[in-house]
């Protein structure tokens, strides 16, 4: 087969979008078959390390939102060109914005069939950028009707799919996980991450990772600490990544008094680093209800360390717990209890990290056998 995937994030991007669709694009790879990544790239040296091809178009700095890419792929000369060359079996779009709309052009004008998946929670992000209920519900139906274009849609998770048909859509729609890279981690990765970013040993460690936004709940995870701290218990937090609310939230940790306890250390791009943080770790703290199937849960587990993340949220439909994982209220008090809890007694801690390694973790393997199989039908079935 030859497959196209359509993404407004890709590398160096460190979102999960980006990073689902690299893996898409590395799994298919592996097993035999053609894949072409079409995204907005500003750094040109990501195009040719890759066993996929990459065809990008011209993209600058989102203003508001620096971590991401944004282009016009229309008045590319050179994306258009190496789009002519093409001949996609299948078109996967992971995004109903810029590169999502190419997808379905493309698809169109071939006459091959379409898959969109639904990654995220669109109305939050649209109120949050517009602060306005109407237009971020004009804004979500705009998304349906893009999803409406595509021959099949796929949610990564079931609660994924309850929040695009609380959008509105009524058709058919096919639940496709996301799978995990699965790694050996390496023991001294641990260290290296901890003498690189300069965590100070000796003390329980936190960890989020992650856009540094505001709907990721992180006003949870400050108010947590700043309960901690006042308890009496000895802690370092780490947040790693970038986002729009890196001053507000820094002055957060300020007003909080969490200073001496908190490092906030930018986007984590090389890979041991990344797992050496997560090994670092003695709880993944994630109380986001906006993510959807996120994979930075499964990242930490994947390193022996358990997540808290809050009860009812997408994070938590694979985790039991007290037994793969820590489930909490959406509250900044009962996030601070089950903190204080599990750092009470580490050994038992870990234990439950052990076992969510064993438990929770699908390789992208098992889940891209399962897509390819599902790409081969929409094929066959279209070119009847």
């Amino acid at each position: 087969m030859k497959i196209g995937q359509f993404s407004d994030s890709f590398l160096p991007i460190i979102d999960g979008v980006g990073r689902v669709v690299y893996n898409y694009c590395n799994t298919i790879a592996r097993k035999g078959h053609e894949c072409t990544a079409v995204v907005p790239l500003d750094q040109y040296g990501y195009r040719a390390r890759y066993p996929f091809e990459i065809i990008d178009y011209y993209a600058k700095k989102v203003p508001i939102m620096s971590q991401y890419d944004a282009g016009l792929p229309p008045f590319d000369i050179h994306y258009n060109a190496r789009m002519d060359m093409t001949s996609f079996d299948i078109v996967h779009v992971h995004t109903p914005f810029i590169a999502g709309f190419e997808g379905i052009k493309y698809a169109r004008d071939r006459k091959i069939p379409i898959v969109g998946t639904f990654h995220s929670k669109y109305y939050d992000d649209f109120l949050q950028m517009t602060g306005s209920k109407s237009m971020a519900h004009i804004g979500t139906d705009m998304v349906i009707q893009f999803f409406n274009h595509c021959d099949e849609v796929w949610a990564v998770s079931e609660s994924s799919g309850e929040t695009l048909r609380s959008y509105g859509y009524k058709g058919e729609l096919k639940i496709m996980p996301n799978g995990m890279d699965i790694k050996t981690v390496d023991p001294s990765w641990k260290e290296e991450a901890r003498e690189y970013f300069n965590i100070p040993s000796g003390r329980p460690c936190l960890l989020f990772v992650g856009q540094i936004n505001w709907k990721k709940n992180i006003l949870r995870i400050l108010e947590a600490a700043s309960l901690l701290k006042k308890d009496g218990t000895d802690f370092s937090l780490i947040l790693a990544g970038k986002g729009p609310h890196e001053k507000e939230i820094q002055d957060k940790i300020k007003e909080l008094d969490i200073e001496d306890r908190t490092y906030m250390i930018g986007h984590v791009l090389k890979e041991q680093l990344l797992y050496g943080l997560y090994s670092l770790a003695d709880l993944f703290i994630f109380p986001s209800i906006y993510d959807n199937a996120p994979m930075v849960v499964r990242e930490a587990a994947n390193a022996g360390t358990p997540s808290i993340v809050i009860e009812g949220s997408s994070s938590a439909e694979i985790i039991e717990n007290n037994v793969s994982g820590f489930c909490c209220e959406d509250d900044s008090e009962s996030l601070f209890e089950t903190m204080k809890e599990n750092l009470k007694d580490l050994d038992r801690t870990a234990m439950i990290g052990a076992t969510a390694r064993n438990t929770i973790l699908t390789g992208w393997d098992e889940i891209i056998d399962m897509v390819l199989e599902e790409y081969q039908r929409l094929i066959d079935e279209h070119r009847k």
